[in-house]
């Protein structure tokens, strides 16, 4: 039986963001505040995940691009503005807040994990 204890991180711990509009898709990009966070970056933050974490305000496909040149994961968060700019009433048509919205989501990392990220 494996005893290993857990602890849970927003996103904030390990990357900054922008996010911008193209239409009605929030693009939004996700960069490791170090280079050793990257590879968890990768591995906890998929288009699955970022999918779920915004819910009912995604109504389409989530992308994801890797970016290991630039320590940066890349999302297309399709249907996500109303419409867009130029047709919506959302308070944030161009997407401007998803950044930050993403950095809110939690990844869990083992304690070990943590300790060697220095996020422990």
């Amino acid at each position: 039986m494996n005893n290993e204890k857990f602890s849970t991180f927003e996103l904030t711990k390990l990357a900054h963001a922008r996010s911008g509009d193209k239409g009605d898709t929030a693009n939004v990009g996700l960069i490791a505040l170090r280079d050793e966070f990257y590879p968890v970056l990768v591995r906890e933050v998929t288009a699955e995940k970022v999918k779920e974490h915004f819910g009912a305000i995604v109504k389409g496909e989530v992308e994801r691009f890797e970016l290991p040149n630039l320590g940066a994961l890349n999302f297309l968060l399709h249907e996500s503005l109303g419409g867009g700019g130029t047709l919506s009433l959302m308070t944030d048509a161009q997407g401007k807040t998803f950044s930050t919205a993403l950095l809110r989501m939690k990844i869990k990392l083992s304690e070990n994990e943590a300790r060697d990220l220095g996020l422990a």
